[in-house]
Protein backbone atom coordinates (compact mmCIF):
# COMPACT_ATOMS: atom_id res chain seq x y z
CA UNK A 1 0.00 0.00 0.00
CA UNK A 2 1.24 3.37 -0.79
CA UNK A 3 1.65 6.17 1.98
CA UNK A 4 -1.46 8.44 1.38
CA UNK A 5 -0.22 12.10 0.32
CA UNK A 6 -0.06 15.39 2.31
CA UNK A 7 -3.46 16.77 1.37
CA UNK A 8 -5.33 13.47 1.76
CA UNK A 9 -3.91 13.68 5.36
CA UNK A 10 -4.83 17.56 5.81
CA UNK A 11 -8.53 17.24 4.66
CA UNK A 12 -8.84 14.35 7.64
CA UNK A 13 -7.08 16.31 10.35
CA UNK A 14 -8.70 19.82 8.98
CA UNK A 15 -12.54 17.64 9.24
CA UNK A 16 -11.75 16.66 12.80
CA UNK A 17 -8.56 18.00 14.83
CA UNK A 18 -9.15 15.59 17.74
CA UNK A 19 -6.93 12.88 19.65
CA UNK A 20 -8.93 10.28 17.92
CA UNK A 21 -7.98 11.97 14.63
CA UNK A 22 -4.54 10.50 14.97
CA UNK A 23 -5.98 6.80 14.70
CA UNK A 24 -7.50 7.49 11.31
CA UNK A 25 -4.36 9.86 10.24
CA UNK A 26 -1.76 6.97 10.76
CA UNK A 27 -4.44 4.27 9.71
CA UNK A 28 -4.42 5.70 6.35
CA UNK A 29 -0.40 5.93 6.07
CA UNK A 30 0.61 2.93 7.72
CA UNK A 31 2.78 0.81 6.76
CA UNK A 32 3.11 -1.99 4.09
CA UNK A 33 1.01 -4.85 5.87
CA UNK A 34 2.77 -7.55 7.52
CA UNK A 35 0.83 -10.36 9.85
CA UNK A 36 -0.90 -8.94 12.59
CA UNK A 37 1.40 -11.08 15.43
CA UNK A 38 4.43 -8.67 14.67
CA UNK A 39 2.61 -5.40 14.17
CA UNK A 40 3.24 -3.02 17.38
CA UNK A 41 0.44 -1.13 18.99
CA UNK A 42 -1.15 1.74 17.69
CA UNK A 43 0.85 4.77 18.33
CA UNK A 44 -1.90 7.14 18.32
CA UNK A 45 -3.97 5.64 19.53
CA UNK A 46 -1.60 4.78 22.64
CA UNK A 47 -1.10 8.90 22.40
CA UNK A 48 -4.83 9.69 22.75
CA UNK A 49 -5.24 7.10 25.72
CA UNK A 50 -2.34 9.12 27.28
CA UNK A 51 -2.92 12.07 26.67
CA UNK A 52 -6.37 12.49 27.70
CA UNK A 53 -5.41 10.39 30.88
CA UNK A 54 -2.46 13.15 31.42
CA UNK A 55 -5.37 15.57 31.24
CA UNK A 56 -7.77 14.20 33.95
CA UNK A 57 -4.32 13.90 36.01
CA UNK A 58 -3.30 17.62 35.65
CA UNK A 59 -7.08 18.41 36.66
CA UNK A 60 -6.83 16.52 39.79
CA UNK A 61 -3.40 17.91 40.40
CA UNK A 62 -4.82 21.17 40.03
CA UNK A 63 -7.89 20.23 42.28
CA UNK A 64 -5.77 19.42 45.34
CA UNK A 65 -3.63 22.70 44.75
CA UNK A 66 -6.14 24.63 45.10
CA UNK A 67 -7.71 22.31 47.94
CA UNK A 68 -4.09 22.54 49.65
CA UNK A 69 -4.11 26.24 49.17
CA UNK A 70 -7.56 26.83 50.52
CA UNK A 71 -6.25 24.31 54.31
CA UNK A 72 -2.95 26.60 54.41
CA UNK A 73 -5.21 29.86 54.69
CA UNK A 74 -7.33 27.98 57.20
CA UNK A 75 -3.90 27.09 58.99
CA UNK A 76 -3.21 30.76 58.25
CA UNK A 77 -6.51 31.75 59.96
CA UNK A 78 -6.16 29.57 63.11
CA UNK A 79 -2.30 30.57 64.12
CA UNK A 80 -3.96 34.18 63.93
CA UNK A 81 -6.69 33.47 66.30
CA UNK A 82 -4.22 31.27 68.36
CA UNK A 83 -1.98 34.34 68.91
CA UNK A 84 -4.75 36.66 69.36
CA UNK A 85 -6.54 34.07 72.28
CA UNK A 86 -2.44 34.22 73.61
CA UNK A 87 -2.99 38.13 74.01
CA UNK A 88 -6.12 37.40 75.57
CA UNK A 89 -5.07 35.29 78.02
CA UNK A 90 -1.81 37.64 78.80
CA UNK A 91 -4.12 40.42 78.97
CA UNK A 92 -6.31 38.61 81.64
CA UNK A 93 -3.16 37.44 83.77
CA UNK A 94 -2.35 40.66 84.23
CA UNK A 95 -5.70 41.69 84.93
CA UNK A 96 -6.11 38.72 87.86
CA UNK A 97 -2.97 40.01 89.33
CA UNK A 98 -4.81 43.35 89.80
CA UNK A 99 -7.99 41.96 90.81
CA UNK A 100 -6.41 39.74 93.62
CA UNK A 101 -4.35 42.84 94.82
CA UNK A 102 -7.54 44.47 95.36
CA UNK A 103 -9.16 41.29 96.59
CA UNK A 104 -6.36 41.14 98.88
CA UNK A 105 -7.35 44.58 100.11
CA UNK A 106 -10.48 44.28 100.88
CA UNK A 107 -9.57 41.35 103.08
CA UNK A 108 -7.21 42.68 104.56
CA UNK A 109 -9.62 45.53 105.59
CA UNK A 110 -12.38 42.90 106.50
CA UNK A 111 -10.05 41.90 109.21
CA UNK A 112 -8.20 45.25 110.20
CA UNK A 113 -11.78 47.11 110.02
CA UNK A 114 -14.01 45.05 112.57
CA UNK A 115 -15.64 43.35 109.87
CA UNK A 116 -17.43 46.53 108.03
CA UNK A 117 -21.45 46.35 108.68
CA UNK A 118 -23.87 48.93 109.02
CA UNK A 119 -23.43 48.57 112.89
CA UNK A 120 -20.36 48.89 112.82
CA UNK A 121 -20.28 51.91 110.57
CA UNK A 122 -22.98 53.23 113.08
CA UNK A 123 -21.13 53.12 115.90
CA UNK A 124 -17.84 54.64 114.63
CA UNK A 125 -19.29 57.41 112.88
CA UNK A 126 -19.21 60.99 114.06
CA UNK A 127 -22.35 62.05 112.34
CA UNK A 128 -24.85 61.17 110.52
CA UNK A 129 -22.98 61.99 106.91
CA UNK A 130 -20.23 60.16 108.46
CA UNK A 131 -22.39 57.37 108.45
CA UNK A 132 -23.78 57.50 105.27
CA UNK A 133 -20.36 57.72 103.39
CA UNK A 134 -19.14 55.13 105.71
CA UNK A 135 -22.33 52.79 103.73
CA UNK A 136 -21.40 54.30 100.40
CA UNK A 137 -17.58 53.01 100.96
CA UNK A 138 -18.47 49.42 101.61
CA UNK A 139 -21.18 49.42 99.12
CA UNK A 140 -18.71 50.66 96.28
CA UNK A 141 -16.07 48.39 97.93
CA UNK A 142 -18.57 45.36 97.67
CA UNK A 143 -19.67 45.60 94.26
CA UNK A 144 -15.85 46.52 92.93
CA UNK A 145 -14.78 43.21 94.51
CA UNK A 146 -18.06 41.78 92.66
CA UNK A 147 -17.26 42.90 89.44
CA UNK A 148 -13.76 42.72 89.96
CA UNK A 149 -13.56 38.89 90.07
CA UNK A 150 -16.80 38.48 87.46
CA UNK A 151 -14.67 40.46 84.92
CA UNK A 152 -11.54 38.07 86.07
CA UNK A 153 -13.64 34.59 85.65
CA UNK A 154 -14.74 36.20 82.15
CA UNK A 155 -11.56 37.16 81.18
CA UNK A 156 -9.74 34.02 82.17
CA UNK A 157 -12.73 31.93 80.31
CA UNK A 158 -12.20 33.86 77.23
CA UNK A 159 -9.12 33.04 76.93
CA UNK A 160 -9.14 29.52 77.43
CA UNK A 161 -12.29 28.92 75.15
CA UNK A 162 -10.80 30.97 72.32
CA UNK A 163 -7.39 29.07 73.15
CA UNK A 164 -8.69 25.49 72.79
CA UNK A 165 -10.90 27.19 69.20
CA UNK A 166 -7.65 27.91 68.09
CA UNK A 167 -5.36 24.94 68.99
CA UNK A 168 -8.59 22.69 67.62
CA UNK A 169 -8.59 24.76 64.02
CA UNK A 170 -4.81 24.40 63.74
CA UNK A 171 -4.65 20.96 64.43
CA UNK A 172 -7.68 20.44 61.95
CA UNK A 173 -5.73 22.57 59.31
CA UNK A 174 -2.61 20.95 59.84
CA UNK A 175 -4.11 17.44 58.88
CA UNK A 176 -5.80 18.66 56.07
CA UNK A 177 -2.82 20.31 54.74
CA UNK A 178 -0.79 17.12 55.59
CA UNK A 179 -3.53 15.03 53.55
CA UNK A 180 -3.73 17.38 50.44
CA UNK A 181 0.15 17.26 50.88
CA UNK A 182 0.21 14.05 50.38
CA UNK A 183 -2.44 13.60 47.91
CA UNK A 184 -0.47 16.13 45.52
CA UNK A 185 2.72 14.27 46.00
CA UNK A 186 1.18 11.32 44.82
CA UNK A 187 -0.65 12.86 41.70
CA UNK A 188 2.58 14.37 40.98
CA UNK A 189 3.99 11.07 40.70
CA UNK A 190 1.55 9.55 38.73
CA UNK A 191 1.83 12.54 36.14
CA UNK A 192 5.37 11.70 36.08
CA UNK A 193 5.06 8.22 35.55
CA UNK A 194 3.06 8.82 32.62
CA UNK A 195 4.64 11.64 31.06
CA UNK A 196 7.46 9.02 30.51
CA UNK A 197 4.71 6.91 28.36
CA UNK A 198 4.24 10.27 26.81
CA UNK A 199 7.74 10.91 25.37
CA UNK A 200 8.09 7.31 24.87
CA UNK A 201 5.19 8.14 22.12
CA UNK A 202 6.13 11.71 21.13
CA UNK A 203 9.19 9.45 19.83
CA UNK A 204 7.26 6.71 18.11
CA UNK A 205 5.09 10.11 16.50
CA UNK A 206 7.98 11.52 15.50
CA UNK A 207 9.26 8.41 13.12
CA UNK A 208 5.71 9.48 11.05
CA UNK A 209 6.19 10.65 7.49
CA UNK A 210 6.37 14.62 7.83
CA UNK A 211 3.50 15.56 6.45
CA UNK A 212 1.44 13.94 9.78
CA UNK A 213 3.76 15.77 11.78
CA UNK A 214 3.39 18.84 10.33
CA UNK A 215 -0.86 19.07 10.62
CA UNK A 216 -0.15 17.79 13.65
CA UNK A 217 1.21 20.73 14.58
CA UNK A 218 -0.32 22.96 12.43
CA UNK A 219 -2.17 25.70 14.25
CA UNK A 220 -4.84 25.81 12.20
CA UNK A 221 -7.18 28.85 11.21
CA UNK A 222 -5.48 31.59 12.14
CA UNK A 223 -7.73 34.19 10.47
CA UNK A 224 -8.72 37.47 11.82
CA UNK A 225 -12.69 36.71 13.82
CA UNK A 226 -15.12 38.93 14.75
CA UNK A 227 -15.68 39.16 18.53
CA UNK A 228 -18.88 40.17 20.05
CA UNK A 229 -18.50 43.54 22.67
CA UNK A 230 -18.20 43.32 26.54
CA UNK A 231 -16.30 40.55 28.54
CA UNK A 232 -16.84 37.38 26.57
CA UNK A 233 -15.15 39.46 23.43
CA UNK A 234 -12.41 40.44 25.47
CA UNK A 235 -11.56 37.05 27.09
CA UNK A 236 -12.00 35.38 23.04
CA UNK A 237 -9.54 38.17 21.82
CA UNK A 238 -7.26 37.38 24.29
CA UNK A 239 -7.73 33.36 23.20
CA UNK A 240 -7.50 33.79 19.77
CA UNK A 241 -4.05 35.65 19.86
CA UNK A 242 -2.65 32.74 21.48
CA UNK A 243 -3.43 30.28 18.42
CA UNK A 244 -0.11 28.57 17.95
CA UNK A 245 0.77 28.64 21.26
CA UNK A 246 2.34 25.39 22.89
CA UNK A 247 0.36 23.16 25.03
CA UNK A 248 2.00 22.14 28.86
CA UNK A 249 0.33 20.78 31.66
CA UNK A 250 0.19 22.63 34.38
CA UNK A 251 0.89 26.24 32.45
CA UNK A 252 -0.90 29.54 32.08
CA UNK A 253 0.84 31.38 29.82
CA UNK A 254 2.70 33.46 28.73
CA UNK A 255 3.75 31.16 25.47
CA UNK A 256 2.31 27.92 26.90
CA UNK A 257 -1.22 26.68 28.46
CA UNK A 258 -2.84 23.99 29.27
CA UNK A 259 -6.84 24.53 28.96
CA UNK A 260 -8.20 25.70 32.09
CA UNK A 261 -5.11 27.97 32.11
CA UNK A 262 -5.77 29.56 28.76
CA UNK A 263 -9.44 30.03 29.46
CA UNK A 264 -8.48 31.52 32.75
CA UNK A 265 -6.29 34.23 31.97
CA UNK A 266 -8.38 35.10 28.82
CA UNK A 267 -10.99 36.01 31.16
CA UNK A 268 -8.88 37.54 33.45
CA UNK A 269 -8.21 39.89 30.58
CA UNK A 270 -11.74 41.16 30.86
CA UNK A 271 -11.42 41.53 35.07
CA UNK A 272 -13.17 38.17 35.66
CA UNK A 273 -12.14 36.10 37.67
CA UNK A 274 -12.38 32.42 36.87
CA UNK A 275 -11.43 28.87 39.00
CA UNK A 276 -8.07 27.69 37.49
CA UNK A 277 -9.33 24.28 37.28
CA UNK A 278 -11.68 22.95 34.48
CA UNK A 279 -14.06 21.46 37.16
CA UNK A 280 -14.15 24.60 38.64
CA UNK A 281 -15.19 26.86 35.50
CA UNK A 282 -18.07 23.94 35.22
CA UNK A 283 -19.80 25.88 38.21
CA UNK A 284 -19.35 29.36 37.45
CA UNK A 285 -22.09 31.43 35.12
CA UNK A 286 -24.87 29.76 34.15
CA UNK A 287 -25.52 26.78 32.05
CA UNK A 288 -26.58 27.08 28.54
CA UNK A 289 -27.79 24.53 26.10
CA UNK A 290 -25.56 23.09 23.00
CA UNK A 291 -27.83 24.84 20.26
CA UNK A 292 -27.68 28.22 22.45
CA UNK A 293 -23.96 28.88 22.32
CA UNK A 294 -22.40 31.77 21.44
CA UNK A 295 -19.09 33.42 21.84
CA UNK A 296 -16.99 33.53 24.61
CA UNK A 297 -18.78 30.52 26.37
CA UNK A 298 -17.23 27.51 28.20
CA UNK A 299 -17.78 24.18 26.94
CA UNK A 300 -16.32 21.58 29.65
CA UNK A 301 -15.86 18.13 28.62
CA UNK A 302 -15.99 14.75 29.54
CA UNK A 303 -17.40 12.99 32.77
CA UNK A 304 -14.35 14.19 34.83
CA UNK A 305 -14.59 17.76 33.32
CA UNK A 306 -11.16 17.52 32.72
CA UNK A 307 -11.06 19.46 29.67
CA UNK A 308 -12.57 23.07 28.30
CA UNK A 309 -12.54 24.94 25.31
CA UNK A 310 -14.21 28.54 25.07
CA UNK A 311 -16.65 29.20 21.93
CA UNK A 312 -15.82 31.14 18.79
CA UNK A 313 -19.14 30.73 17.55
CA UNK A 314 -21.86 28.00 17.41
CA UNK A 315 -19.83 25.52 15.46
CA UNK A 316 -16.17 26.05 16.88
CA UNK A 317 -14.17 26.77 19.63
CA UNK A 318 -10.33 27.82 20.81
CA UNK A 319 -8.63 25.62 22.93
CA UNK A 320 -5.42 23.89 24.34
CA UNK A 321 -5.80 21.10 23.08
CA UNK A 322 -2.82 18.17 24.35
CA UNK A 323 0.24 17.79 24.68
CA UNK A 324 2.11 18.28 21.28
CA UNK A 325 -0.55 20.42 19.39
CA UNK A 326 -0.74 23.74 19.96
CA UNK A 327 -3.64 26.06 20.32
CA UNK A 328 -6.29 25.98 18.15
CA UNK A 329 -9.85 26.52 16.64
CA UNK A 330 -11.55 22.95 16.25
CA UNK A 331 -15.37 22.16 15.89
CA UNK A 332 -16.90 22.18 19.01
CA UNK A 333 -18.61 18.69 19.06
CA UNK A 334 -15.07 17.00 17.51
CA UNK A 335 -13.26 18.12 20.46
CA UNK A 336 -14.61 15.69 22.75
CA UNK A 337 -18.00 14.56 24.78
CA UNK A 338 -19.84 17.73 25.67
CA UNK A 339 -20.48 17.58 29.88
CA UNK A 340 -21.33 21.68 30.25
CA UNK A 341 -22.10 24.26 29.33
CA UNK A 342 -21.45 27.98 31.03
CA UNK A 343 -22.21 31.54 30.03
CA UNK A 344 -19.75 33.64 31.86
CA UNK A 345 -20.57 36.81 30.87
CA UNK A 346 -24.48 37.74 29.73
Amino acid sequence: MELCDAKGIGDVLSRKLTRGALVVVLLCCAAPAVSSAAQPADPARRYAQLTEQATKLNEEVLRAQEDLTLRRAELERATADVAAAQQIEVQAKADEEGFRGQVDLLTEASFEGARFNQLSALLVADSQQDFLLRLEMMRILAEDKADSLARLSGAVEKARQAHQVAENARSRAAAATEAAERLKADLEARKRALQGQVDEVRTALARLPAPVVQQLRDPGDRSRVSVPGGAAGIALQFALEQRGDEYRYGATGLDQWDCAGLTMKAYAAANVALPRTSGGQASVGRAVSRSDVRAGDLIIYYASRSHVAMAVDNARAVHASTEGQPVKIAPIDAIGPIAVIRRIDG
